[in-house]
Order: C-alpha cells, then structure tokens, then sequence
C-alpha cells in the first residue's frame, strides 16, 4: 500500500491524512501474500471496498488488530478470524489503561452520543451503558 493509498482513504475532514501521519500513522508496504490475500477479499466481500480489504489483508497475515467500525468490514474479519476493535472499544481501552480519567471517558462518550447519527454512527445502547459507568 502506498501513500496514495491512505490519502484516498482519508480525505475527510480535510487535513485529517496528515494530522494522522504527524501523529504517527505509517504507511507500509504490501507484501505479496497480503496482496493476493486482498484480492480474494475483494472477491469474496462485496461490501468492503478494496482499500478495506487491504487492511484486512493486512491485519490477518500480520496478526494484528484491525481498527474500524465499518459494518460490513467488521463483519468480514469475524468470519476470517481477525480481532476488531472500533471507536468504543479505544475509548474502553484507554480508560481501563488510564490513559483518560473517567471524568475525559465520560466526556468523550457524550460527544459520541450528541454526534449519533449525524458524524458517527455508533449503538447507542453501548454508549448509554458506558455513561453509567
């Protein structure tokens, strides 16, 4: 995956790509196993688009986590065994590791519920739950 790769994939809100990058987000080179294995993703999910499939490519022959709350993306690293972590379980994370107080968990958490539905579109059940925690 190149550069290209990730500035396509993220283009909003606009200056996202490289408030990421300066945060430390890395680019990374496909080897040829997880191209291939892309390509029968791509195949094999009609939902997730290929850069999707990349990732997941990715995250499955790595070993590693895959960061989305996309639905269908989700759905299709359950089926390939891949462990998924979205916006809340970062949050839950971060919280557990107290890298947040509760006071900045609870915060974020409100955030999310004002913006549902409208920039984020997350289960609000899972979010109430957290609000009383």
């Amino acid at each position: 995956m190149d550069i290209d790769a990730v500035e396509d994939e993220l283009l909003n809100p606009p200056g996202i790509a490289s408030e990421l990058v300066e945060m430390g987000l890395q680019k990374t080179e496909l080897t040829e196993e997880e191209f291939i294995l892309a390509e029968e993703f791509a195949g094999k999910y009609t939902k997730p688009s290929l850069y999707d499939c990349i990732a997941l490519a990715i995250a499955k022959v790595r070993g590693i986590t895959l960061l989305t709350g996309d639905g269908p993306l989700r759905k299709a690293a359950k089926a390939e065994g891949v462990h998924v972590m979205g916006t809340i379980g970062i949050l839950d994370q971060l919280s557990e590791r107290q890298y947040i107080d509760s006071e900045e968990f609870q915060y974020c958490i409100k955030e999310l519920l004002k913006q549902n539905g409208r920039k984020v579109r997350l289960p609000e059940m899972e979010l109430r739950k957290r609000l009383k925690k």
